[in-house]
């Protein structure tokens, strides 16, 4: 995919100027010289399949509630963000600046590389796992992929369950590539998924 021409109003060190920002202490440098070039998708509720709340926020920037629910119990002690969460609704969230290195993808690989975190852009969908998503996620988030391959020269798109097979299964089968691949116009060289027949609803 070839990269567009960049649009600098857009951006403010890595900021979007669409999204509303609630800063993560979660975050660290990128490896000097690193081209991000990798998205990376994530579902996420908490507790999961409960949509709406702010435990989400929270637990990004380490203010979750570890005894408001039993099944948080098991989050304690964990520091984790990603730069972008997309709601249900469709309204955008961003906590890491892009061009910095958000802890969302742990152990991973993509095309012989490790280390996802270190390239990638990381974003959540509010959702669980196997389940469908919503017109107004797909929406928000074609607008916001269009957005960071204008700013960087993203390559390919991935799930993180393409990037830690062996750990994850989000966003899972639910989510639908093809409909993403279609908003964007990108080619589908672009998405593992389709390429590899991996997901289509």
């Amino acid at each position: 995919m070839s990269r567009p021409e960049s649009y600098p109003g857009l951006w403010r060190q890595g900021w979007y100027r669409f999204a509303r920002h609630l800063p993560s202490p979660n975050f660290g440098p990128r490896p000097e010289g690193v081209s991000v070039d990798l998205l990376v998708l994530h579902s996420i509720s908490l507790p999961p399949g409960v949509y709406g709340g702010d435990q989400v926020q929270r637990l990004f920037t380490n203010q979750l509630d570890f005894g408001a629910h039993p099944w948080f119990e098991q989050l304690r002690g964990l520091e984790v963000s990603a730069h972008f969460y997309i709601r249900r609704t469709g309204d955008l969230w961003q906590f890491v600046s892009c061009d910095d290195r958000a802890w969302h993808a742990g152990k991973s690989l993509h095309l012989g590389r490790e280390n996802c975190n270190d390239y990638s852009v990381g974003i959540e969908l509010e959702g669980l796992e196997g389940d469908c998503f919503e017109p107004a996620q797909y929406e928000t988030l074609a607008g916001l992929c269009a957005a960071v391959a204008q700013n960087y020269p993203i390559a390919h798109i991935a799930g993180h369950e393409h990037v830690a097979p062996a750990r994850k299964h989000d966003p899972g089968a639910g989510f639908d590539w093809t409909q993403l691949c279609s908003s964007l116009g990108w080619s589908p060289q672009c998405f593992p998924s389709i390429a590899d027949g991996l997901s289509k609803p």
